[in-house]
C-alpha cells in the first residue's frame, strides 16, 4: 500500500498523534520496567565493552585512525543534539536516530555504521541497555578513552518502536535545502516555531555557510539562533563546537563518486545499511568536505583553538566539492602542523575549517570566548564537560530520573529542580480540612479549575518540563502570560497563599502543605462540586507531596518557550502572531495534547468538560454551550451536534463563530475553531457522539476525571 489519508486529504487534522502509546509500541510488553532492569548493569563493564569495539577496526567499514571514538562522538551528539526547546521534543531519549526520518538525514550519513559497530554490545545487554542510553554512553566512552575527562552519565532513556510523526521538521519536500518558509517574513534569521535547524536534514546549521556559501556573518547569526534554540548560550555553543571538532575528520574525498540510497530507500540486500559506494577507489564519503581539524585528531587538546585563531583561513572548493577553508597563505599551509592520514599513518593531511568554525573566530563574542578557551585550557575543559553534560541529558527532565552510578551530586537549573520537602507531607485528615477552607473562601469553582489547569497544563511529556509540582505559576514568566489571567491569577494566589500559612501557622507537629499541593487540590474540588451539581458522586484522585521551588531554582528565560500561543482547552486564541508552522488553532490544539501525552479520548473528554465548567479564557462564552455553566454536564457536545443550529465565522480568518437557531435566525452561541473541530472532523465526532448521547453524560464525567487527574499529575515522578 503506498497512499495515505494525508496524501488523499492533505487538509485533514491529523489527530492520530494521539495514538501513539509507548508501551503498547514496546515489544517488551506492558510490565516491563527499564528502570529496574538498567539498575543490574555493572557500568564499568558495560563501558569496557564499548570502548572494546571502538578500539576494534571491522574491513566492512574501518575506523578513522584506529578508533571509531570520533565516530562515536558524533553519533551521541546529533542523537542528543536533535532537542529543541520551543517544543522540548527529539533529542537522544527514544534512539529515534535509528528510525526514519533522521536514521536517513543527510547530516547523520554513515552512522548507521556506528551503530552496527555498537551492535554486539547491544546485543548483550539486550533489555537492560537501551539503544537511547548505549549511543549516549558511546560518546562518553570515547570521550575518556581519548583523554577527556566527562562530567558524569544518567540512564534512564527508553527507546522508542515507531517514528514521532508529531515532530514538525520544517516546509522542504527536498533534502539539504532551506525554503524560506522556515523563516519568519521569509527571512534568514528568525525560524519559525518550533525548528531549531535551519536545514532540512541537518542537525544544525549548513558546515558550509547559508544556502552552501562561505557567509561568515550569516553563518554566526545562524550558529546563534540555532543554539539558542537548544537552550545554549554563547560560551556553551563555543564549547561544544571546539570540543566536538578537536576530534575526528571530515569526509569527502571525492566529488565523483556516486553515493547509494539512504538507509530507508536502500535496497532490501543492504540489511538496513545506507550510503553505500567504493571505499577503496574514493576513500570514505561523509558530508563532502574532507579533511582533520588539528594534527591531533584523537587526543583531547586545545589544536583546534589554537589552528582557528593562530592562522589566517580563505574559502576553496575542497576534494569533495565543498566549500571549507584553509590556511590563507602558502606559508602558512606548509607551517601547519599535518594530521596523519586516517588510513595510512605513514601520509599526512592538512587541516581544514569549516565556514561555521571560521565564523566563531569573525564574531566578536565568540572569539572571546575562543581566545579565554585558549588562555585557559581548564577552563575549555570544564565548559566543554558542562555543556556536553547538558546536551546529552536536556531531554531528561529532573535529575531525580536519572538512574546510574555517575550521575554527578550537583543538580542545574536547566533540570527545573524541586525543592525537597522539610516537613510531613499532609495525610487524608489534613487534605479534608484544606478543602473546607478552600470551599469556605471567595474562590469560585471557575477560577479554581483555571489555576489548577494553568498550573499542571504547561507540563510536556516531550522533555518532562513543567507541570504544577514547584508552583512556578506563581513566579516569573508564568505569573505574567496573558492566558493566565494575571490579575484574577495573583487573587487567587493570594487567597491560597493566607489558606495555606493559616494552616501551617496552625500546626503543632511537622505537617505543611505547598501551595502547589493547594493548587491541584482547589482545581480537584471544584470538578468535584461541578460532577455533584450534575448529579454525579465522583472522588478526583489526590496525591499530595508537591513542594515550591524559588526563583532562585528557576531559570526564568527558559520557560519562556512553554507559555501557550493558544490554549484549545481554555479557548484562548491568542494574539494572532503565532510565528510557527501550525496552520490552524485546532491543529495548535492538537499539539499541545501531544506533549501532554493525551488520547483522542482524553482530549476529547477534557475539552467538553472545560466548556461545562465555564473555564475559558477571560470568562468568554465562547465555547461555553450551556444554560447551566459551572456543572459538569455533557451539554457541550449535545448542543455542539445538535442540527437545530448553524454556525457562521465573525469575519475572514475562520477562527471565531456564530450559533444561530435554524429556525429563528436568533444568536444562541459562540464558538472557535477549537470547539467546532469536535462536529466537523470525522473522528473527533466519532467520539463526541459518544458523549452526546442520552447515556453518554455519566461516561463524559468518569473520563474526564481520568484525564484531568493524568494532567494535574504527570510531573510527579517521584511517584513512578
Amino acid at each position: 500500500m503506498t497512499w495515505s489519508n494525508q496524501e488523499w486529504w492533505p487538509e485533514l487534522l491529523r489527530v492520530d498523534i494521539l495514538d501513539d502509546d509507548e508501551e503498547q509500541l514496546n515489544p517488551y510488553g506492558e510490565d516491563f520496567d527499564y528502570a529496574e532492569e538498567f539498575q543490574k548493569l555493572d557500568l564499568e563493564e558495560v563501558k569496557a565493552d564499548i570502548q572494546e569495539v571502538m578500539m576494534d577496526s571491522q574491513e566492512w567499514w574501518p575506523a578513522d585512525y584506529g578508533t571509531y571514538g570520533p565516530l562515536f562522538i558524533r553519533m551521541a551528539w546529533h542523537s542528543a543534539g536533535t532537542y529543541r526547546t520551543l517544543d522540548g521534543r527529539a533529542g537522544a531519549s527514544g534512539a529515534r536516530q535509528r528510525l526514519p526520518p533522521e536514521s536517513s538525514w543527510p547530516d547523520n550519513v554513515n552512522l548507521d555504521k556506528a551503530r552496527r559497530v555498537l551492535q554486539p554490545v547491544k546485543l548483550k545487554y539486550g533489555r537492560k541497555l537501551s539503544w537511547s542510553d548505549l549511543i549516549v554512553l558511546a560518546g562518553n566512552v570515547a570521550l575518556e578513552t581519548m583523554g577527556f575527562e566527562t562530567y558524569g552519565f544518567g540512564g534512564g532513556r527508553e527507546d522508542a518502536y515507531k517514528s514521532n510523526e508529531a515532530v514538525e521538521w520544517g516546509p522542504e519536500t527536498e533534502w539539504e535545502t532551506t525554503d524560506p518558509e522556515r523563516f519568519e517574513d521569509e527571512e534568514v534569521g528568525d525560524l519559525k516555531d518550533p525548528l531549531a535547524n535551519t536545514v532540512m536534514g541537518l542537525i544544525y546549521v549548513n558546515p558550509e555557510g547559508p544556502y552552501g556559501e562561505p557567509d561568515v556573518e550569516g553563518s554566526a547569526a545562524n550558529i546563534r539562533e540555532e543554539f539558542d534554540r537548544m537552550a545554549m548560550d554563547d560560551e556553551e555553543t563555543v564549547a561544544l563546537i571546539a570540543g566536538g571538532h578537536t576530534f575526528g575528520k571530515v569526509h569527502g574525498a571525492d566529488d565523483e563518486t556516486e553515493v547509494g540510497p539512504d538507509p530507508e530507500s536502500a535496497p532490501i540486500e543492504d540489511q538496513g545499511l545506507g550510503w553505500d559506494h567504493d571505499f577503496e577507489k574514493a576513500g570514505m564519503i561523509t558530508s563532502g568536505i574532507e579533511g582533520p581539524w588539528n594534527s591531533t585528531p584523537t587526543m583531547w587538546d586545545t589544536g583546534y583553538i589554537d589552528n582557528l585563531l593562530d592562522y589566517e583561513w580563505e574559502p576553496h572548493k575542497g576534494p569533495g566539492g565543498a566549500w571549507q577553508w584553509q590556511p590563507a597563505t602558502e606559508e602558512e599551509r606548509e607551517d601547519i602542523e599535518k594530521a596523519p592520514d586516517a588510513q595510512d599513518f605513514d601520509e599526512s593531511e592538512e587541516p581544514m575549517m569549516l565556514t561555521t568554525d571560521v565564523a566563531l573566530k569573525r564574531d566578536d563574542d565568540y572569539r572571546e570566548v575562543l581566545e579565554d578557551f585558549q588562555e585557559n585550557p581548564d577552563h575549555f575543559q570544564q565548559a566543554f564537560a558542562r555543556a556536553w553534560y547538558k546536551l546529552i541529558h536536556r531531554d531528561m527532565g529532573p535529575k531525580q530520573r536519572l538512574l546510574g552510578p555517575e550521575v554527578p551530586d550537583e543538580t542545574f537549573v536547566w533540570q527545573d529542580p524541586i525543592p525537597e520537602a522539610d516537613y510531613e507531607t499532609v495525610g487524608a485528615e489534613e487534605v479534608a480540612e484544606l478543602e473546607d477552607a478552600i470551599l469556605d473562601s471567595d474562590l469560585d469553582r471557575t477560577q479554581r479549575v483555571k489555576t489548577a489547569w494553568a498550573s499542571a497544563s504547561t507540563y510536556r511529556d516531550s522533555d518532562k518540563r513543567g507541570g504544577a509540582n514547584g508552583a512556578r505559576i506563581r513566579l516569573e514568566p508564568q505569573k505574567d502570560w496573558e492566558v493566565n489571567e494575571p490579575a484574577t491569577l495573583a487573587e487567587v494566589l493570594d487567597t491560597y497563599e493566607e489558606i495555606q500559612a493559616e494552616f501551617n501557622e496552625s500546626r503543632d507537629d511537622d505537617v505543611r502543605v505547598s501551595l502547589a499541593d493547594l493548587i491541584v487540590l482547589g482545581g480537584n474540588v471544584a470538578v468535584e462540586q461541578a460532577a455533584a451539581d450534575a448529579g454525579y458522586d465522583v472522588d478526583v484522585p489526590f496525591e499530595p507531596g508537591r513542594t515550591d521551588a524559588s526563583a532562585e531554582q528557576t531559570d526564568a528565560d527558559s520557560f519562556a518557550p512553554l507559555k501557550p500561543k493558544a490554549d484549545g482547552f481554555r479557548n484562548y486564541i491568542g494574539d494572532g502572531d503565532y510565528n510557527d508552522l501550525y496552520d490552524t488553532l485546532e491543529e495548535r490544539m492538537v499539539d499541545k495534547a501531544e506533549l501532554l501525552n493525551l488520547s483522542v479520548t482524553e482530549l476529547t473528554a477534557l475539552v467538553g468538560g472545560m466548556r461545562a465548567l465555564g473555564a475559558t479564557y477571560d470568562d468568554t462564552e465562547r465555547g461555553v454551550l450551556t444554560d447551566d455553566p459551572g456543572t459538569l454536564t455533557n451539554d457541550f457536545y449535545v448542543n455542539l451536534l445538535d442540527m437545530a443550529y448553524e454556525w457562521e465565522p465573525v469575519d475572514e480568518d475562520e477562527e471565531v463563530f456564530e450559533g444561530f437557531e435554524r429556525d429563528s435566525g436568533e444568536k444562541v452561541w459562540e464558538a472557535t475553531r477549537f470547539d467546532l473541530i469536535f462536529s466537523s472532523h470525522a473522528r473527533l465526532r466519532a467520539h463526541a457522539d459518544v458523549y452526546a448521547a442520552e447515556d453518554g453524560e455519566e461516561k463524559l464525567v468518569e473520563d474526564f476525571v481520568t484525564a484531568w487527574s493524568k494532567v494535574m499529575q504527570a510531573d510527579r515522578f517521584d511517584l513512578e
